[in-house]
């Protein structure tokens, strides 16, 4: 798998030497349906480009059940949290299909940015952009998902205005990471 990187969208327009610096890096990950990939509060060793299958992102809050917040398939990306330095992943990621996939340590990932800023920098944006879409309605689709819970769990309605209901901190903080 490792020798099709340049025909991987992210890695397109680097030349023979960047995909000989990024090579080494990366590492396969293959797991059949229903692997649980990483557990939300496991250490965030390792960001993820998923080539070929399908998983589901789950959060668990900590006053009430797991949800499931969202699908994804190739092409996407899962483990960001590995490259902005949280010290554990905020989600857990369970396959749903046999997956294919290429992870890297995210350690690894800056110390590249530090020695070649060029690949590395540019590594780096490109995860940021298969990312940021998903990221920016995280914090929506959670607290959405937290209040319907929160409906029928407890049979009342949350008030939005308050920023110390149960739910909130949690959903603030999967938005940071």
């Amino acid at each position: 798998m490792l020798d099709t990187l340049p025909y991987i969208p992210l890695f397109q327009g680097f030349d023979s030497l960047q995909i000989n610096l990024l090579k080494p890096l990366f590492e396969e990950y293959v797991c059949a349906a229903g692997t649980v990939v990483f557990e939300q509060g496991d250490l965030a060793k390792y960001i993820y480009l998923l080539i070929r299958g399908d998983v589901a992102i789950h959060f668990k809050p900590y006053d009430g059940p797991p949800l499931t917040l969202t699908r994804l398939h190739s092409g996407d990306v899962f483990g960001w949290s590995a490259v902005i330095g949280s010290p554990k992943y905020t989600s857990s990621i369970i396959s749903e299909t046999e997956i294919e996939a290429i992870r890297i340590q995210g350690s690894h990932l800056w110390a590249l940015a530090g020695e070649h800023p060029e690949t590395g920098i540019t590594i780096i944006n490109r995860l940021a952009l298969i990312v940021s879409p998903r990221w920016e309605n995280a914090h929506t689709q959670i607290q959405s998902l937290l209040n319907s819970n929160r409906i029928n769990l407890k049979g009342k309605t949350n008030d939005n205005s308050r920023n110390d209901q149960p739910g909130d901190s949690t959903a603030a903080s999967y938005r940071k990471t």
